[in-house]
């Protein structure tokens, strides 16, 4: 298939903005989520154990979720991109390890494997999730006390 110059183009600035997500929410500035989200996004975690609804109620999620965390990398890859003029849908594969923090220099680290389901639309602002299903995978290590079947 014979992309036109403005495919490339969105395909490297959605790539760009999983980048963003990835680095806003490792580096624990969910602020960051506004230049990544449309302002009326709908946000569903609930696959993987997480909160569901509109971005503010994501970044108060994840500012108080994320506290449990002394560290945790989501490592995006595979991402299928179907463009579709001003919009775009996104299946991109998520590795994630999870650490935590049992004191006295224990840590128990876990790993969720999903798929970050998105719908995409170019704005005056460039490209932004509109909506983002995660889909789970699987999970590794869990500790018991969160609950998760696996």
């Amino acid at each position: 298939m014979t992309m036109t110059l403005q495919q490339i183009s969105d395909r490297i600035e959605i790539n760009d903005l999983l980048v963003r997500y990835s680095h806003a929410i490792d580096t624990r500035d969910f602020d960051a989520l506004d230049d990544v989200f449309t302002a009326d996004a709908f946000i569903d975690y609930s696959p993987m154990g997480g909160a569901k609804g509109n971005l503010a109620e994501i970044k108060e999620f994840l500012n108080s979720a994320m506290q449990l965390f002394s560290g945790f990398q989501h490592m995006i890859g595979n991402s299928m991109i179907e463009l579709d003029g001003d919009t775009a849908t996104g299946r991109t594969i998520c590795h994630n390890p999870m650490v935590l923090d049992r004191g006295n220099g224990e840590t128990h680290v876990f790993y969720c494997g999903l798929w970050y389901l998105d719908k995409l639309v170019r704005t005056a602002d460039g490209w932004r999730i509109s909506e983002r299903v995660e889909e789970k995978c699987y999970f590794h290590n869990v500790p018991p006390e969160f609950g998760i079947q696996t």
